[in-house]
């Protein structure tokens, strides 16, 4: 649509220094004619477009002019750029691009200057450590599914090492802890279910569509909320010193108290599931369990096997 595209043209200019009449044809996949005459409508809208000739020449809008940015602080906008460009590498690159060209005419050129000098000083990177080309390619397409409400088709790998083939109403697609999920009403357990994007394997749209069901992700709790009733075990955990940066990654300060020999006893409690003994195991012979003796002895015993897969076969 033309509005469109003269609101398209107006950010790109309030973004840029200079912008050759050739470059915006082929952006916009128009004639020159069309670039000439879109150009002189914003002009006679009141946005001073200057034209320059010559092999550098171009067109630009007069330095001190920018959009109404309302109550908007430099600072607040700041905020929004930061966070925009931390979810840039996870989304899609011309989604996000085109909403910052739009924050970025809010500002006149010599605020986005400090902007730029601003941001530097904090920067949020959502990208995964790996696995970040092939969670996006399926971010697109779940996206997609959940705005087209499409059913789709998957095979997954739960924690356990099961895997299945699912069929889901998919929801949302949610970033928490740098890990992306699918949120859906999964049709083979008939139940809402949080699906690890990097578990997701031969994903596939259906033709067949859904009615959304009523329930938000709020009143859902996003699913991974454990409820109130899950067994949770109190654990008092001994770490040797070198382990403190761990130690401080993963534990509250408040369940932390320093040994006087260096030592760290921590205090928490966690849920009884099968992670708990990896990550115990994780860390060696750095960690003693002192409670309770019930997990103390599952680690032994797991220790045991681990010593046993690893013994050399008697020779008869």
């Amino acid at each position: 649509m033309k509005l469109d595209r003269l609101l398209a043209i107006t950010m790109l200019l309030l973004n840029r220094k200079r912008v050759g009449a050739q470059e915006l044809a082929e952006r916009f996949e128009v004639s020159l004619r069309t670039v000439y005459r879109d150009l002189e409508t914003l002009n006679q809208a009141g946005i001073p477009i200057v034209s320059y000739a010559g092999a550098s020449g171009g067109y630009e809008i007069m330095d001190q002019y920018r959009l109404d940015r309302q109550f908007l602080s430099l600072e607040e906008l700041q905020s929004i750029v930061i966070g925009l460009k931390g979810v840039r590498s996870s989304l899609d690159e011309q989604e996000i691009g085109g909403l910052l060209d739009k924050v970025g005419a809010l500002l006149s050129r010599t605020e986005q200057g400090a902007l730029a000098q601003m941001s530097q000083q904090m920067i949020i990177d959502m990208n995964p450590w790996h696995g970040g080309k092939a969670d996006k390619e399926k971010l697109g397409i779940l996206r997609e599914a959940a705005r087209s409400t499409k059913l789709i088709r998957f095979s997954y790998t739960d924690s356990q090492g099961e895997s299945s083939e699912r069929r889901c109403e998919p929801m949302s697609v949610v970033l928490k802890g740098y890990v992306w999920y699918l949120y859906g009403y999964c049709l083979l357990r008939e139940d809402y279910r949080v699906f690890r994007l990097s578990r997701i394997e031969e994903l596939h749209v259906l033709s067949e569509t859904f009615v959304r069901r009523p329930k938000t992700l709020e009143q859902l709790g996003y699913g991974w909320n454990r409820s109130p009733d899950t067994a949770k075990i109190r654990l008092v955990l001994q770490f040797q010193p070198r382990m403190k940066p761990r130690v401080q990654d993963y534990y509250r300060d408040a369940d932390i108290v320093t040994q006087p020999d260096g030592t760290l006893l921590v205090t928490t409690e966690q849920p009884d599931e099968p992670w708990l003994y990896n990550m115990l195991l994780s860390s060696g012979t750095d960690v003693k369990i002192i409670e309770p003796d019930s997990v103390a002895q599952s680690i032994r015993e797991i220790a045991q096997k681990i010593v046993e897969m690893y013994t050399p076969a008697r020779k008869p």
